[in-house]
């Protein structure tokens, strides 16, 4: 393939853009050992992005020299059983064709963790996913965030604009991102009252005190586990109960699973839902608009 693009530049044919599957053992937890990444790669990436030339727009020929594709999976000796991440998705209380999400607060919140989870969630329902995390040099306090994409088509690109979903895990975050969230959109805040600066703006916003509600299970590192239940509760667009599957599988820490089972943030939402604080163009509408 790679003498193919090198071939199509040098004789000014048309444009190429190349995809590349690469491992990244750190973000799998795989870094101990390269080979079980270099396998994940080849299992689990290639039968969700297969590698193939998905658009040819040479000059026909008039001879037919190219042979006649083979599956992926017989050129690289991996069965051909249905994948179990393209399984039909289960019924969902919203159905959506596209939504996206900004999560956004320090380093050391597990921002990038809450993204990965729901992206991995996402993914086991045989949704198109992307995540694209952002964030400094700094181990812990720094700015942190990440993009996650969910969809029934193919994502052309992780970066997000205007998210219909903004995760705010600190007091900067609604200052900074609130603007960008997409009109009729939603902003889960970490705190008890909505900063009074914030201004006037087209989205929903609940209040959620992750960090008091997780206080009380005994553990602050659980605060983004309070997050994820109270945006699963709320949205609608994955089914909870993988969320702990998910959970279990990503990470062996024992209060980020039993924050998941007492489901103290769908149970947040599920007693608040009459006091959700609505601001903009927005106050009379319930729900989001989504894609």
């Amino acid at each position: 393939m790679q003498s193919t693009i090198i071939e199509i530049q040098r004789d000014g044919i048309g444009f190429s853009f190349v995809e590349i599957l690469s491992p990244c053992p750190t973000i799998w937890g795989m870094d101990a050992d390269p080979v079980p990444a270099c396998k994940r790669v080849a299992e689990q990436m290639i039968p969700v992005f297969p590698l193939q030339v998905f658009r040819d727009r040479k000059p026909e020929s008039d001879t037919e020299t190219t042979p006649p594709p083979r599956p992926m999976e017989e050129i690289l000796g991996l069965p051909t059983e249905k994948s179990a991440l393209t399984t039909e998705p289960p019924a969902r209380s919203r159905e959506f064709q596209r939504l996206t999400v900004r999560i956004a607060g320090f380093g050391g919140q597990g921002v990038l963790l809450l993204g990965q989870l729901l992206a991995e969630a996402g993914l086991r329902e045989g949704l198109q996913v992307s995540w694209r995390p952002s964030y400094g040099p700094e181990m812990r306090s720094g700015s942190a965030h990440c993009h996650v994409c969910f969809s029934k088509e193919r994502i052309g690109s992780p970066l997000i604009s205007h998210p219909d979903v903004l995760i705010a895990m600190n007091e900067i975050s609604p200052r900074k991102f609130a603007g960008s969230v997409a009109r009729g959109g939603l902003i889960l805040y970490n705190g008890s009252n909505v900063p009074a600066d914030l201004g006037s703006l087209h989205s929903q916003i609940i209040c959620v005190p992750a960090c008091a509600v997780a206080d009380r299970l005994g553990s602050a590192k659980v605060a983004n586990m309070v997050l994820l239940g109270a945006l699963l509760e709320k949205v609608g667009f994955l089914v909870p109960a993988k969320a702990l599957a998910i959970i279990q599988t990503k990470t062996g820490k024992a209060a980020l699973l039993e924050a998941n089972r007492k489901e103290e943030g769908r149970k947040f939402i599920e007693a608040n839902s009459a006091s959700t604080v609505l601001q903009g163009a927005q106050r009379e509408a319930a729900g989001l608009t989504l894609h």
